[in-house]
């Protein structure tokens, strides 16, 4: 796959289906999602939906396929919260390790940047030692994308009848100041990223 053909746009509920074909193995196979039951098409049109009222919901596309997609999402609910997030990546299956899901975190950062966001966190399974349903692999990639290791829930998450504990990882994206600039909304720097970032 060429890197040069992959292009990054902003999800829409129309692509649920595509996304859910992407997740769903993700759901059955491994313990990397710790949902037990794969959504209903509608309920992720709706995932879809809800996220983009706030923040980026996007997908990349190579030939007209869609090959992987990540998101933001609140933190925690409170106002003190706002200048965080909870990012997430999926890519298909077959199309690892091919620089795709760098590409999503690269334009997903830029736009997080933009509304002046400052905390990256990042939620991820984690093995005692791999197994056939988890490994360590996405701690590895998120450390290549510059987060750090904050913490462990071990044994907090039960799924294939086995045990997995829990970390947080976090990346800043801005300085911490004294009165920091209000967060802005997706659809507030919409039309900027679009042009900035060649994102549509």
């Amino acid at each position: 796959m060429n890197k040069q053909d992959m292009i990054i746009r902003i999800a829409t509920v129309q692509d649920a289906k595509a996304l859910l074909d992407i997740y769903s193995p993700y759901v059955e196979h491994t313990a990397i999602s710790f949902e037990y039951d794969v959504p209903s098409e509608q309920e992720f049109a709706e995932r879809i939906r809800h996220t983009l009222l706030k923040y980026p919901y996007l997908v990349a596309e190579t030939g007209g396929e869609i090959v992987g997609y990540a998101y933001a999402g609140s933190f925690k609910e409170r106002e003190a919260y706002d200048w965080a997030v909870e990012t997430s990546i999926y890519v298909k299956m077959d199309k690892k390790r091919m620089g795709i899901g760098s590409r999503l975190h690269e334009a997903l950062e830029h736009i997080l940047k933009e509304q002046n966001l400052l905390n990256l966190n990042a939620c991820i399974a984690c093995p005692e030692e791999d197994d056939e349903y988890l490994t360590k692999d996405s701690i590895l990639f998120h450390e290549k994308l510059g987060y750090r290791f904050v913490g462990k829930f071990r044994l907090c998450g039960y799924k294939f009848n086995r045990w997995y504990h829990m970390v947080w990882m976090e990346k800043h994206i801005g300085l911490h100041k004294t009165n920091p600039p209000a967060p802005k909304t997706f659809h507030e720097v919409l039309e900027r990223i679009k042009v900035r970032y060649g994102i549509f």
